[in-house]
């Protein structure tokens, strides 16, 4: 099978030959039909995971179909429209586990996609039975492969985050989980303003149900929230925790500062206005197989599917160096025939 490789960190893709792999025993085959390009992959070229492994095939926003089970599996059958994202499996017996918080298992060592096992920059996926997830009827596989990590980080966030019907959401950031998220809570039925540096995406953000555009090149962003009514949930999509930092001054009491996007700099914030207005500081990593169903469903349900461009596996190396470049915008989908 074909399959793109990072041998080492700094090192770019290189496209290989390898043998289809078997499915071991709880092991499930999933010939692969798209996978999404996520950010992750670039932070694991830069090697930024200190779970990450090399030589590693990358990718974690995976749908394809069930093509062989391994031994004492018999669910889902061959020929199941699959998906399967971020977290590749848990230990299975942990608190966290029991509880169905798998993405959060304390029992065993992180078990990541593409990360530290092989991903789905390949013509074949091996996956863990229970984390591959058979996909909604209606969901378009290529269109959907973002939802696998974008999708369920921006669903999942919102939901530990409490916004509801009637909550006011800023978004900060308008790449790929900035969108999903300001189309899931706009869905909720929250009321979203977006913030960006400069107005380049603010004709998309409207037309995706945003009822307010900030342009922190032109206004504080604490400020303009402050004038909108302020926020109950801030979603910090941006790579950086300083745009976060930023808008902190715009949340209103009993408030939530959400990372979902990150730098490598401390969160820093007064704590008096933490205790006085019963505000909050999170972070939540992707999710759990559960998490990815309601994911998928709430998606279709209310037809939202990422804008994506496809590509071949040959195009892959090039666009990931792009990525790495920050020269690289939109949702890319590597698709196989």
């Amino acid at each position: 099978m074909r399959s793109a490789v990072l041998s080492a960190a700094g090192k770019p893709l290189e496209i290989v030959d390898r043998a289809v792999p078997e499915p071991g025993p709880g092991e499930i085959l999933v010939k692969v039909s798209a996978c999404g390009m996520c950010y992750s992959e670039v932070n694991h070229l830069r090697g930024h995971y200190p779970f990450g492994t090399f030589p590693a095939v990358p990718g974690h926003e995976i749908s394809g179909v069930v093509a062989a089970l391994g031994e004492g599996v018999d669910w889902p059958a061959v020929g199941t429209p699959v998906g399967t994202g971020w977290i590749h499996g848990s230990c299975g017996h942990c608190d966290q586990c029991a509880r169905g918080d798998q993405i959060l298992c304390t029992g065993a060592p992180k078990q990541v996609t593409g990360v530290n096992t092989d991903g789905g920059y390949a013509e074949y996926f091996v996956g863990r039975a229970g984390f591959v997830t058979p996909l909604p009827d209606g969901l378009d596989p290529v269109a959907g492969a973002p939802l696998m990590c974008a999708g369920i980080t921006a669903f999942n966030g919102l939901r530990h985050a409490g916004a509801t019907a009637g909550s006011r959401v800023a978004v900060l950031g308008t790449g790929g989980v900035g969108t999903m998220a300001l189309r899931f809570a706009a869905a909720m039925g929250a009321r979203v303003a977006v913030v960006s540096r400069s107005r380049r995406a603010e004709k998309q953000a409207l037309a995706g149900g945003a009822e307010e555009f900030i342009a922190t090149a032109e206004q504080d962003p604490a400020e303009a929230l402050r004038a909108w009514g302020g926020a109950d949930v801030v979603v910090n999509t941006a790579p950086d925790t300083a745009t976060g930092l930023a808008a902190f001054g715009g949340l209103r009491p009993d408030g939530a500062l959400l990372y979902l996007g990150m730098g490598a700099e401390n969160v820093s914030v007064p704590p008096a206005a933490l205790v006085m207005n019963r505000i909050r500081v999170l972070g939540v990593p992707s999710g759990s197989p559960h998490d990815l169903r309601d994911t998928l469903d709430f998606a279709v349900a209310h037809g939202i599917v990422p804008e994506v461009t496809p590509v071949t596996l040959d195009e892959a190396p090039d666009v990931l160096s792009a990525m790495d470049r920050g020269e690289h915008h939109g949702r890319t989908v590597i698709t196989f025939p």
